[in-house]
């Protein structure tokens, strides 16, 4: 996924509200920009860090900026970071319509939010080419407290965990169902940030356990665009 237009720099002043965030931009202007995350962002929104945003073009947008990538200060050292939590569906979405997506491949159509479970959305639903309908859903992971260990979650992620359960429960009533974990940096492993939410632990156990296949990919980030580049092992 390459950025339509050129990224704007600035320096970010704090992140606030969740989905707020004040930079100060090359040229001097303080802007609000909205921060598509709802997590804690650890290690993320140091004041005086490199952000990068990218504009809209909606003129009735109240926003004009949105938060794209932060150059955060990571153990083993800095890099480009996705924060935007928007972005990895459609990354998902590219890579499957390219060929590009191991997981997925041999399926003919990708349907993005269709209803399943107790009033859930999954993200995706796999079908076609004469392989069983597959769900999947997709989490987005920016965190890393460890040189090349990517963790996910950041924080609390009840919502997180009630996914698990559902897409167990499609496998446990003889479907396919699938986790696909896009991490927006550069990581050479995945784990689950057990110690931040045991809950969602064991339902990505449990879920796991019950035949949910598990899959993490890492991304190249950069000023020019975020793609998923390949796949990286699931630890725990």
């Amino acid at each position: 996924m390459r950025f339509p237009t050129e990224l704007t720099e600035g320096r970010l002043v704090r992140r606030y509200k969740r989905f707020l965030a004040d930079v100060i931009l090359a040229d001097g202007r303080l802007v609000t920009a909205h921060c598509a995350n709802p997590g804690a962002m650890l290690g993320l929104n140091a004041e005086g860090a490199r952000v990068l945003l990218s504009a809209s073009t909606n003129p009735a947008r109240k926003l004009p900026f949105s938060w794209e990538l932060v150059e955060a200060d990571l153990p083993g050292g800095p890099q480009w970071v996705g924060i935007n939590t928007a972005r990895p569906n459609a990354l998902v979405a590219e890579a499957f319509h390219e060929g590009q997506l191991a997981p997925l491949v041999g399926y003919e159509t990708l349907r993005p939010e269709v209803a399943y479970g107790k009033a859930s959305r999954v993200d995706f639903l796999a079908s076609g080419g004469g392989l069983p309908p597959c769900h999947v859903e997709v989490k987005n992971c920016h965190l890393m407290r460890r040189p090349g260990l990517a963790e996910f979650p950041d924080c609390k992620a009840a919502r997180s965990a009630r996914h698990m359960e559902e897409l167990a429960n499609v496998v446990t009533t003889g479907g396919r169902a699938m986790l696909i974990v896009v991490i927006q940096m550069r990581a050479e492993a995945f784990d689950v940030a057990r110690d931040i939410d045991p809950t969602f632990d064991r339902a990505f156990r449990a879920a796991r356990a019950a035949g949910v296949e598990a899959h993490a990919v890492r991304c190249a980030v950069g000023p020019e665009g975020v793609v998923i580049a390949d796949p990286v092992p699931i630890l725990g």
